[in-house]
């Protein structure tokens, strides 16, 4: 099974880590996040929600690969690893003392070793146990921002497989409005996006999508049950296209019927901030600037207390259970300078909790060397499409 990338791509990924490990005088670092072993070795698995990761030396010595038993032919096969050990299920199962085991053959005791906490797969209690196994083995320290900031700016073959999600997200938008009428449940609309984003030759998404209609339009999160839409309504589409595990994300307010006033009023202002803050995205400048405009323009129009704290985040390729590739996210304040290459979806969510009306909208944008691409090739203006 072939790798999404070139070996040379790859090669020329895992150099630049250890010329970061070089000088940060790592010897080794241990991969806990699925999505680095996706990025440095092409691995595509799920056994991250277990005890499983990687061991990269700073020499050329082959890479280790701990997974169970399950994973191993899906390792071999989607990966450059060769060296895949196992540890096995049992009463006294320690995979912690197995990581030991293999530092201690790569003649690791004692050297400084970089190790990846902030991720979906290293538990709080399987960091005790490597703590724990690993004491006077060797110094560890936290290097969470290795690979995740090398995965901040997308190679072109990468933001091809993004421009390619987010056409699926676009199809998938449209199949909800197609079937946005009075007394369909939500959830038929839900079946329809992710049908849309399958049959289109996408993955399954890493989470969602969010399909919420009438006052669960105000909520930030998907919610157990269906709904059936009414006469007058309103549904909120927040997804994920997917494609070889690189996300583009869309929002959209979807109205079904004759608009209200309010809605009418909240959309104006949300679709006007949201291009307001695409107009600002360029390279060179703070990513906080974009959440600048977002709090300046809600909270001049009285809605301090209703908007998000962040407007937004980085998007790539990632595992369950989010589509967030995070961090960074869009926040006042947040210093990260944005690059050509980097991949956001910058979002605006605003409800009226009294009238029980919410309007959200959201692109994913490459940002280029003058501005921003915008991904969507769909208005933000959407209504349900007639009977």
């Amino acid at each position: 099974m072939p790798t999404p990338f070139s070996d040379a791509e790859y090669a020329d990924r895992i150099d630049q880590v250890r010329e970061i490990m070089r000088h940060r005088d790592l010897s080794a670092l241990i991969l806990f996040a699925q999505e680095s072993l996706y990025y440095l070795f092409g691995y595509d698995g799920g056994g991250y929600v277990f005890f499983q990761c990687a061991v990269l030396t700073l020499d050329d010595r082959p890479t280790t690969l701990l997974c169970r038993r399950p994973d191993v032919a899906q390792a071999r096969d989607t990966s450059s690893i060769k060296d895949i050990q196992v540890w096995e299920n049992a009463e006294d199962a320690d995979p912690a003392g197995a990581l030991a085991d293999i530092l201690r053959q790569c003649a690791l005791g004692g050297e400084r070793v970089g190790i990846e906490l902030d991720n979906f797969g290293l538990t709080g209690a399987n960091h005790a146990a490597v703590e724990k196994a690993l004491t006077g083995v060797c110094d560890l320290e936290d290097a969470s921002d290795v690979v995740r900031g090398l995965r901040l700016i997308k190679s072109d073959a990468e933001l091809d497989f993004v421009r390619k999600a987010a056409r699926l997200a676009d199809r998938a938008v449209e199949a909800v409005q197609a079937g946005a009428r009075p007394g369909v449940l939500d959830s038929k609309l839900t079946a329809a996006a992710m049908t849309a984003i399958l049959e289109g030759g996408g993955d399954m998404p890493p989470a969602g999508p969010l399909v919420n209609s009438g006052r669960r339009s105000l909520y930030g999160r998907g919610v157990g049950g269906p709904r059936a839409l009414s006469d007058s309504d309103q549904v909120i589409v927040e997804l994920a296209g997917t494609f070889r595990r690189y996300n583009a994300c869309i929002e959209r307010t979807i109205l079904v019927g004759p608009p209200e006033p309010a809605q009418t009023q909240l959309l104006s202002l949300v679709k006007g901030t949201l291009e307001e803050m695409l107009a600002a995205t360029r390279p060179d400048r703070p990513l906080g600037e974009i959440d600048e405009i977002h709090r300046n323009n809600l909270d001049a129009a009285g809605y301090a207390d209703q908007r998000y704290a962040a407007c937004g985040y980085s998007l790539g390729a990632t595992y369950r259970p989010s589509w967030m590739d995070v961090p960074p996210m869009i926040y006042s304040g947040n210093p990260l300078i944005m690059r050509p290459g980097m991949v956001f979806f910058p979002h605006v969510m605003l409800g009226d909790a009294a009238a029980g009306l919410g309007i959200g909208l959201g692109q994913t944008i490459i940002v280029t060397a003058d501005g921003c691409e915008v991904l969507s090739q769909l208005p933000l203006d959407m209504r349900a499409t007639p009977a």
